[in-house]
C-alpha cells in the first residue's frame, strides 16, 4: 500500500531498491553494497514483528507495537508500509529517508517485493529496483529450511508467498539470480555503480 509522497516528485538523493522472497539473499548482497564505497546509507524499515535474538532496534530495524505502527500510519509518518501477514506490517518511515538523505547519501532499502514496487512508483527514476531470484522455489524452501528458524506452518506460508512474489520480478528494473553469490553481488555492483554514475 503505497502512502507518503506524489509519484515523481522531486527528492534530494537517489535510492536503490533490494527485493526478493525471503531466503534469497537480497540481505546478504545489500550488505555488500554498503560496503563498496557508493555513497549509500541503509533505510532501516519499521516493522510489528517480534525482536530475533541478535537484533538491535534502530539498526536491523525500528520495533513497533502493531497498534504504534497503526497510529503512525495514521499520522502520515510512512512513506510506504504493507500489512505482510495479518497485524505484521513492515514500512518506511519517512525520517529516516530524511536523514539519510539531508547527510548526502543515497538511500538503501532491503524490503519486501510489494513495498519495492512501492518504493518504484514513488521515486521512478531517482529510483533503482533490483529483484533478488533464488534459482527456483526448491532451492529457497531449501535455504529456508536451513535456518532453522522456521516452523513447518511458518515455512509453508513463506514458500507459498515466494511462489507469489515471483510473479512480480518483471516489473523491477533488473533481475538478479543468485545462483551464486560472488557474481551476483558483482552484477549487483555494476547495475548501482552505472545507475548512480559512480
Amino acid at each position: 500500500m503505497t502512502k507518503g509522497l506524489k509519484a515523481g516528485q522531486d527528492v534530494p538523493g537517489k535510492s536503490i531498491i533490494v527485493s526478493a522472497p525471503s531466503g534469497a539473499g537480497k540481505t546478504t548482497i545489500v550488505k555488500h553494497l554498503l560496503a563498496q564505497g557508493l555513497g549509500l546509507e541503509f533505510s532501516v524499515s519499521a516493522t510489528s514483528r517480534p525482536m530475533r535474538a541478535g537484533e538491535v532496534d534502530g539498526r536491523d530495524y525500528f520495533f513497533l507495537s502493531a497498534d504504534e505502527f497503526r497510529g503512525r500510519i495514521a499520522a502520515g509518518e510512512f512513506v510506504e508500509y504493507e500489512e505482510v501477514y495479518p497485524g505484521r506490517f513492515y514500512g518506511t518511515l519517512r525520517s529516516e529517508l530524511e536523514r539519510i538523505w539531508a547527510a548526502g547519501h543515497h538511500a538503501i532499502f532491503d524490503v519486501d517485493v510489494v513495498g519495492g514496487l512501492d518504493l518504484k512508483e514513488i521515486y521512478q527514476t531517482k529510483a533503482l529496483a533490483l529483484f533478488v531470484s533464488p534459482p527456483s522455489v526448491a532451492e529457497l524452501e531449501r535455504r529456508l529450511n536451513g535456518r532453522n528458524t522456521e516452523t513447518p506452518e511458518t515455512l509453508r506460508m513463506r514458500v507459498e508467498k515466494a511462489e507469489h512474489e515471483m510473479s512480480y520480478r518483471d516489473r523491477f528494473d533488473a533481475v538478479i539470480v543468485n545462483d551464486d553469490l560472488d557474481r551476483a553481488c558483482a552484477e549487483a555492483t555494476r547495475l548501482v555503480r552505472e545507475f548512480l554514475g559512480a
